[in-house]
């Protein structure tokens, strides 16, 4: 069976990592910080001493880091320790040109790589159903999609290199959009004297249903795992949704595409963030637009 290199073993790392280790393969990991590399020990994760210790003893090497620069320093020292015929997976959320330089570093090396970023919160990776968006060759899918079948419940074949981060960066925009959209709808409802689980019961069953009404929604009692009925602890943190809404911005302003209310979206939710509310779930961002009527 493939040892893995697990580098980065954060709210969404960690329990990957966990997951991997249930399905009986041998995980080396790292981590920058020691309470994070205590935790992941705990679930059965090998800890190692320093990066190369987690890279040059694996089959699979797999990093999920905040950004794009870290992604490139990681790789840039793990691809000349790794072992030959190692294949490289990233399941951060980076922008696209730094996946598609990963990529570039790992082929001049020799290296099979992939582009997997993932959707469905921390909730998504303990309970291992995360979607993976894959960018890559047909046999770097192909090797990949045993292990991350370990992880989530989705895997998907995007496209070539840094195809998975853009399917990514585009879901996100939808979500992030839709969110406010839907926080915006709840508060109506409550000027016009509707009960949230009217409002719930309607739109969840008509043509305004979305993943943000059903599975997330921004009030508390209508949908019980939704943040809200944990006073908005984050599944996925205000801080986080605004690094996705900045992605998809820049990469608007790249390609030319014309994202005006994502752009507007990006804007409350960096005022969101700039209030204090980082560490708050993202579909928190409900008590703002209370405020702002």
């Amino acid at each position: 069976m493939d040892v893995i290199g697990f580098i980065g073993l954060g709210n969404m790392g960690g329990p990957m990592a966990a997951n991997l280790v249930k399905a009986g393969y041998k995980v080396l990991g790292f981590d920058l910080v020691e309470q994070l590399r205590s935790a992941a020990a705990q679930t059965g994760v090998e800890i190692v001493s320093d990066l190369v210790s987690a890279v040059s003893a694996a089959d699979i090497v797999i990093t999920m880091l905040p950004h794009g620069r870290a992604v490139v320093a990681v790789w840039s020292e793990a691809l000349p320790k790794a072992r030959p015929g190692a294949l490289f997976i990233d399941s951060s959320t980076i922008d696209v040109a730094s996946a598609r330089n990963v990529h570039s570093l790992a082929a001049a090396a020799g290296f099979a790589a992939l582009d997997a970023p993932v959707s469905g919160g921390t909730g998504g990776a303990a309970a291992g159903t995360l979607t993976f968006m894959c960018g890559g060759e047909d046999i770097a899918f192909a090797r990949a999609q045993p292990i991350l079948a370990h992880m989530g419940k989705k895997i998907v074949l995007c496209g070539g290199a840094g195809s998975g981060q853009a399917a990514k960066i585009c879901n996100n925009m939808i979500l992030g959009a839709t969110m406010i959209a839907t926080a915006e709808g709840f508060v109506l409802a409550e000027k016009l004297g509707l009960s949230h689980q009217a409002l719930f019961d309607v739109a969840s069953t008509s043509s305004g249903q979305s993943w943000s009404l059903t599975t997330y929604c921004p009030v508390p009692g209508p949908v019980p795992t939704s943040p809200a009925n944990r006073d908005y602890v984050p599944g996925f943190a205000t801080a986080l949704m605004l690094k996705d809404m900045k992605l998809s911005q820049d990469a608007a302003a790249s390609s030319g595409a014309d994202t005006p209310l994502s752009a507007l979206a990006a804007a409350m939710f960096a005022e969101f963030d700039q209030s204090g509310a980082g560490g708050v779930d993202f579909s928190g961002i409900i008590r703002m637009i209370r405020m702002g009527e």
